[in-house]
């Protein structure tokens, strides 16, 4: 089978920490499909002098890779395609194997070739010596539609293809393309052939699934609209907060408008009936009172309050708690969340040592703690949750800690940050299947979840990460999400029904039954290989955390736990 991904405009560094993310564990074939903001690459032999401006002045970046090739391209209006394949025949280093790898470039060749000709483009073809897709490449006047680069290691394929839909061509005049100083590009606009970007991956798609699929296809889209600034951030847009005037009691226009472009409609009303699998218990218990006066008494927020868990009674009677730090305002406007989205308040200095108090007073052996989004900070917060972790290992060494984060705007400096704080169990929610993200978070992205996951199994840790489902979602389309993040290396999953905190919320497209959590459950582990599948109605990405952590390390798992927490 080849899973195909259409995960629109990607910055270069995300789109590689994914791929590697997806090279180096193995698990399926993947098809990539996405535009770059403007990129210019640099192959391992490429030439420096082939760049002939500073990129930064024509507002693009430079990346050094180690695929094949010189410099080229990458930019809106191109669809860039980086097929992660287990290539056949593939035999190392020998002469044999460089024939392997000319092989497999003439195959990346002819699905461009193929794909172009069901466009309506069919002058086109291989150059003698040129590696790419030409047009009119026995002609008087080659140029090249579509640039291909790649790299062939242990068997596996990285990088690919980028093909010139309508790209902005005048940025190829400030570099030697392909170190090819006598011939020019062009794209499929220049060449008379109107086709869009859908029309294009659709071609692509249908021809790599009887290439590298052999017909078994597993295809997920992100929603096609692209924002022209490709943020489309819309920072304390939800209005009145906790405390304020009373919030409106009907989704939101713009949800409304996102969940119509997503393919969802209607659903549940407000005060639907839940089933009876969806009534969580009330527990009163000494220890939960005792867990909220120590909360209460040094000033501390959790997430189990702010986002109101259905679960909070039974953790708080177990002792465990799940502090929130970065303070309780998020810059996020997520349309299933309940979290407060005024604008934020410094922050403060002493949250850290107060949360490392708390977990010496409550004697916790399990340690979750989360952030809000925080978008108006350099960092993200991620200094902050660092700086958390330090003084709860200060005075809980023994401690197992679990840091639950935000996407950090992307931001690998701020995720390094918080990984040499060495906590023990990374947790970055990807919340929903591919085709619902803009309408469920539209200030983060599919891909860059997928990256941050990436990054953190890549670092040794052991990676977790959680789907919210109810909203719109396919039963198959939450497979191939977990799909997609055990292809990053992700251990733990959190599948958990969405419940909706007000009517200016997401509404609830459907109740999924106990069944069939328990079916993704069995798919997640027998099936994809995870070390722990926590999936019920009311899971939550922090609901018995300590218990997912120990049944991950009983896996096998164990290994991606820190040495300090064991």
């Amino acid at each position: 089978m080849l899973r195909a991904r259409w995960l629109g405009r990607v910055p270069y560094a995300e789109a590689l920490s994914l791929q590697r993310g997806i090279f180096n564990h193995g698990y399926d074939d993947y098809l990539l499909l996405l535009e770059h903001p403007k990129t210019y690459t640099l192959g391992i032999r490429g030439d420096t002098g082939h760049v002939l401006v500073d990129p930064a002045s024509v507002g693009a970046e430079l990346h050094h890779i180690d695929r094949g090739g010189d410099v080229t391209y990458h930019g809106p209006g191109q669809l860039v395609g980086y097929p992660i394949l287990s290539v056949a025949g593939r035999r190392g280093g020998s002469a044999a194997g460089m024939a392997d790898t000319v092989a497999y470039v003439r195959s990346v060749e002819q699905l461009v070739i193929d794909s172009l000709a069901d466009l309506g483009l069919d002058n086109v073809g291989r150059l003698d010596r040129f590696p790419g897709v030409w047009v009119d490449p026995t002609g008087p006047r080659p140029r090249k539609i579509a640039a291909i680069g790649v790299r062939l290691t242990r068997g596996r394929s990285m990088h690919g293809f980028a093909l010139n839909v309508d790209p902005d061509l005048s940025m190829f005049n400030h570099i030697v393309p392909c170190g090819i100083a006598d011939k020019g590009v062009t794209s499929l606009a220049q060449e008379g052939i109107d086709a869009s970007m859908r029309q294009v991956v659709d071609a692509v798609v249908e021809r790599a699934a009887q290439r590298w699929g052999r017909g078994a296809l597993d295809r997920a889209d992100v929603v096609w609209r692209i924002p022209s600034d490709n943020r489309d951030l819309s920072p304390f847009s939800r209005g009145a907060g906790p405390g304020d005037a009373p919030r409106p009691t009907s989704t939101s226009v713009r949800l409304q408008g996102r969940l119509a472009e997503a393919g969802v409609s209607g659903g549940l009303p407000l005060d639907a009936r839940k089933p009876e699998w969806l009534r969580a218990r009330v527990q009163i218990s000494d220890r939960a009172t005792a867990l909220r006066r120590t909360v209460r008494d040094l000033g501390l927020i959790t997430v189990c309050e702010e986002a109101g868990c259905p679960n909070l009674s039974e953790c708080w009677g177990e002792g465990t708690a799940t502090f929130m730090v970065c303070g309780e305002r998020c810059t996020r406007a997520c349309g299933f969340c309940l979290v407060d989205t005024r604008h934020p308040a410094p922050l403060d200095a002493g949250e850290p040592g107060r949360v490392a108090a708390a977990v010496q007073r409550m004697g916790l052996s399990h340690v979750v703690i989360t952030m809000v989004a925080r978008d108006d900070l350099d960092d993200g917060g991620a200094a902050h949750v660092a700086a958390t972790v330090e003084a709860v290992r200060l005075v809980a060494p023994s401690a197992r800690i679990e840091v639950l984060i935000s996407d950090l705007a992307g931001n690998a400096d701020s995720l390094e940050t918080v990984l040499a704080s060495r906590p023990d169990v990374v947790n970055h929610n990807i919340e929903t299947v591919a085709r619902l993200q803009r309408a469920v978070r539209p200030s983060a992205g599919y891909a860059r979840s997928l990256a941050v996951l990436a990054r953190s199994a890549a670092g040794g840790f052991l990676a977790k990460s959680g789907v919210v489902v109810g909203m719109g979602e396919s039963f198959d389309e939450v497979c191939s999400t977990m799909a997609d993040l055990r292809s990053v290396g992700v251990e733990i999953v959190t599948i958990g029904q969405y419940l909706r905190p007000t009517g200016h919320h997401l509404p609830v497209e459907r109740w999924w039954t106990p069944a069939e959590f328990a079916e993704w459950k069995r798919i997640g582990e027998t099936e994809l290989g995870f070390a722990h599948v926590e999936s019920s109605p009311l899971t939550r990405s922090s609901h018995h955390a300590g218990s997912a952590a120990d049944a991950a390390v009983a896996a096998g798992a164990g290994g991606r736990i820190s040495e300090v927490a064991r």
